[in-house]
């Protein structure tokens, strides 16, 4: 289920495009929107509907970057497990993160990051994965997870892809292996093409 709320006075300070929780009202945007920023893969809006709605330990959090009423680009937050050695850790994952092109390279996806991870840390999670270019997210606040104690959860992961940011919930024995929830696997969203 995608969060409800309002876009913050922060969000709106420096004057770019306002973040908010998705609605309802977003999900037809959402998934032009991904079918756009992924060049017509239509497995990215398909794992979009299937997290919104999967039964997970955590809710789903689901953030839009609106210019007026156009919603141009978003990003989730879904839970996942990290298996470690004291125990199971609830975890989240970003994916996907998309922006319409004519919006890319303006700054909206550091944004969405930002939000998302801002999010995260107030929920009081741990950790946040992702699969994606370490150029563009080490610079937002992720580095590459297998040098700091994390296995990734497929071979077809390249390891400087398998990124992580550590929040402040963060404690050092959490170390192991991300476990994705199920609707990666069953849509083969699982690897960078």
């Amino acid at each position: 289920m995608a969060t409800t709320g309002r876009t913050s006075d922060a969000d709106r300070a420096d004057g770019a495009l306002p973040i908010r929780p998705e609605r309802e009202s977003d999900h037809a945007a959402v998934r032009a929107l991904h079918l756009s920023a992924f060049a017509g893969d239509g497995r990215v809006p398909d794992l979009v509907d299937v997290l919104r709605v999967a039964p997970a330990p955590l809710e789903p959090m689901s953030f839009v970057a609106v210019d007026g009423t156009e919603v141009v680009g978003h990003t989730m937050l879904t839970h996942s497990r990290l298996d470690a050695p004291e125990r199971i850790v609830d975890v989240l994952v970003l994916s996907p993160l998309g922006v319409l092109p004519r919006y890319q390279n303006r700054g909206v996806g550091t944004r969405l990051i930002r939000h998302a991870l801002a999010a995260a840390d107030a929920r009081q999670t741990p950790l946040v994965f992702l699969e994606g270019s370490p150029d563009y997210y080490a610079a937002r606040g992720f580095e590459r997870a297998d040098r700091i104690g994390f296995r990734s959860p497929s071979l077809r992961i390249p390891a400087p892809a398998f990124q992580v940011a550590r929040l402040t919930a963060y404690q050092p024995w959490m170390t192991g292996t991300l476990v994705y929830a199920d609707a990666f696997w069953a849509l083969d969203c699982v690897g960078l093409r």
